[in-house]
């Protein structure tokens, strides 16, 4: 028997509910957008108040995300956004997006989670829905968010409704539009999960309902370690190549003209992005309160974070073939790869990068800003080395050929180049 809609889902189909997103970032943004554009009003909040006062203006710092549509939507007030909780008031859907990053040992770190929970407690009400979407380990949402939110006095499955859904944004991705993209939903009762079904049902073309927030948490996370573990493959296959002297992406392409049970792994510098390079520890961390070491996916993590090390002895070796050592080297690198010009800059290259689309990036160690420079004839004739690191569309690959004296191709961009001066990982 269908079970009667409550007075939360009704608004939700009405688009009369108001909608609060928490953290405006690569995930939060374009969900606020994609709501608003669903007919919800939807509110964001960000505790970086330069951010909030730019979306207030129409503005966009999402690359994904079109400036002229934000405006649209700020315009016909169907978005705003604020750096203040209280803003939050009367809100009928709160959703947590966030960031979940690694401290220094590499443990997750919980701080931006729970500092939203603590924030929405004053703001709270029964009946409404707290949606959390920041990648983590399996159990959050149960064992961190729920209490936080229950300081407020309201308990999660009977005054209020409570679940996970996974963001699953993969930024600079044209291919497949967020509407396109399945959405997983567990909430933490049945009542829980309806609520959030149906308010991901007016934004998404499908939704995939789970038996609850954990196992949903547990997709996500599987869905990044996966990728991880079969990137470390290749980058493992990749240094044993290397050694034999075979073409690892003759390999790899080869390999992929198998019509089954293969999928080609691309290797890299090592593994980037918001989410891979963190879930395995999020995930082992999570194994060893359950007794369990998560050995193999320990293992992928360990051989990812090894590439960067890789790269440095390739760019050492080529420099050191023509007759050059790191130390005073003048070193390009396309984009930032933090952990790559850290490496370079330790025994004393001077280090500069490229991308047009982060204008500066902020070293960890010593805290130093540094910012883009630009790809131009005159750039390059000053630089000994060009790492390519990320593979953009907008790059002038044939100026970088031309005017660079050594190119390190870690993503095989060049392909089919022959020039002496282009060395591959």
């Amino acid at each position: 028997m269908k079970m009667l809609e409550s007075s939360l889902e009704l608004k939700i189909q009405g688009r009369t509910a108001r909608v609060g997103i928490i953290g405006l970032g690569y995930v939060g943004l374009p969900l606020a957008v994609e709501a608003a554009k669903a007919g919800f009003s939807v509110l964001g909040v960000d505790t970086d108040a330069v951010r909030a006062a730019g979306v207030n203006r129409g503005e966009s710092h999402i690359a994904d995300v079109h400036t002229q549509v934000v405006r649209r939507l700020v315009e016909s007030e169907r978005l705003a956004a604020a750096a203040s909780y209280d803003a939050l008031r009367g809100a009928d859907v709160l959703i947590i997006c966030v960031p979940t990053p690694l401290t220094k040992s590499k443990e997750p770190d919980l701080s931006y989670v729970v500092a939203a929970a603590k924030g929405c407690v004053p703001v709270l009400r029964r009946d409404c829905l707290v949606v959390l979407e920041s990648t983590t380990y399996p159990g959050t949402t149960v064992e961190v968010v729920k209490p936080a939110l229950e300081a407020s006095g309201l308990r999660a499955g009977s005054d209020f409704h409570l679940a996970f859904s996974p963001e699953r944004i993969d930024p600079g991705n044209k291919t497949h539009a967020f509407r396109d993209i399945p959405k997983i939903v567990g909430g933490l009762t049945p009542a829980c999960t309806r609520a959030v079904q149906t308010f991901y049902e007016q934004i998404v073309k499908r939704v995939v309902v789970v038996s609850s927030p954990t196992v949903a948490e547990m997709a996500k996370v599987y869905e990044n370690v996966f990728r991880n573990v079969n990137i470390a493959l290749v980058n493992e296959l990749t240094l044993l190549c290397n050694r034999m002297g075979v073409d690892v992406w003759e390999v790899i392409d080869a390999a992929a003209t198998k019509p089954y049970g293969f999928m080609p792994f691309y290797p890299g510098p090592g593994v980037g992005g918001h989410c891979i390079p963190v879930d395995p520890y999020y995930l082992s961390a999570k194994a060893r309160e359950y007794d369990f070491h998560a050995r193999f996916i320990e293992l992928a993590a360990t051989v990812n974070d090894s590439m960067p090390y890789y790269v440095l002895s390739r760019v050492t070796g080529a420099l050191g073939a023509r007759g050059k050592t790191l130390r005073g080297a003048r070193i390009m690198v396309l984009s930032p790869s933090l952990k790559i010009i850290q490496l370079l800059e330790k025994p004393g290259a001077v280090v500069t990068y490229h991308d047009p689309h982060v204008p500066s990036i902020t070293l960890t160690s010593p805290g130093e800003t540094i910012y883009s420079v630009p790809l131009t004839d005159e750039t390059l004739s000053k630089v000994d080395c060009v790492i390519l690191a990320t593979d953009h569309s907008d790059i002038d690959y044939q100026r970088l050929l031309d005017k660079a004296p050594l190119i390190i191709d870690t993503r095989n961009r060049l392909r089919g180049n022959t020039n002496s001066h282009v060395v591959r990982l």
